[in-house]
């Protein structure tokens, strides 16, 4: 199934790269894409157990979905994401 979450914190490509590349990564998740403008992640799952785990990953990045809390802890996680991704090689 295809879905989307709108999420927290996206500031920039190097938050979606770190997004993209954690993400696919995990199982039964594929074809993750980042809309930095909407703070959109779309995703394509095979169940709802992959989707929570995939929001509890978005969350441990520091990019917790719009109906989460959003602390000052996840914000600094999501400037360190961000960091990491600018860092990732191409």
């Amino acid at each position: 199934m295809k879905l989307s979450l709108i999420v927290q914190n996206i500031k920039c490509g190097g938050c979606a790269k770190t997004i993209t590349t954690k993400l696919s990564e995990l199982d039964n998740i594929k074809e993750v894409m980042v809309d930095v403008n909407s703070g959109t992640v779309s995703f394509e799952s095979k169940n709802v157990e992959s989707t929570q785990r995939l929001r509890d990953s978005l969350k441990a990045m520091g990019y917790p979905t719009v109906d989460a809390k959003n602390g000052l802890g996840d914000r600094a996680k999501s400037f360190l994401s961000c960091a990491a991704g600018r860092m990732m090689k191409e």
